[in-house]
């Protein structure tokens, strides 16, 4: 009883870090089904009792299903189409006027000009930011000198002391 008690201890350490195998859950159903529970177990044999009877529960209440269709669906269905087919057919046949094609590329120039200048402040930004970088890798270079300016001051006390 004991290699059984230590199979299903293990089990569950396996269960509860979700790493089961559907078989392995199986024999734990099975377990705690039977009489045979373990008292120090016993607080799980609720848990996959209930299992065991939510698989068994089936939905049988009738669902009704409304097939018939209604000639207005059908009728908003070919309007649409329709729709859609002018939206399409229309703007080809007729095309854009001279004036909004050059309202479009008025707009168009405009875009561009923003995006130049956003350019050019991104760029004033990018070169201070490597100022910056300068600034960081010279600090970094003084923090260097200074540990080896501490080195240099230990192995001066080293030798005064020595003497």
């Amino acid at each position: 009883m004991d290699m059984v008690l230590n199979n299903i201890e293990k089990l569950i350490e396996k269960y509860n870090n979700a790493e089961t195998t559907l078989n392995e859950e199986a024999q734990l159903k099975a377990y705690f089904a039977s009489d045979n529970v373990e008292p120090d177990l016993e607080h799980y044999k609720s848990l996959f009792q209930y299992f065991s009877l939510s698989q068994k529960e089936q939905y049988t209440k009738d669902v009704p299903l409304n097939t018939k269709k209604t000639r207005l669906y059908q009728w908003i269905s070919v309007a649409a189409v329709a729709v859609l087919m002018l939206g399409l057919i229309v703007p080809k046949m007729f095309g854009p006027t001279e004036q909004e094609k050059q309202e479009a590329l008025m707009v168009y120039n405009q875009t561009m000009e923003a995006f130049n200048l956003i350019s050019l402040g991104m760029n004033e930004g990018k070169s201070q930011f490597t100022n910056l970088a300068l600034v960081g890798e010279n600090i970094d270079e003084g923090v260097g000198q200074i540990s080896r300016l501490g080195e240099f001051n230990k192995q001066t006390n080293k030798l005064l002391k020595n003497k």
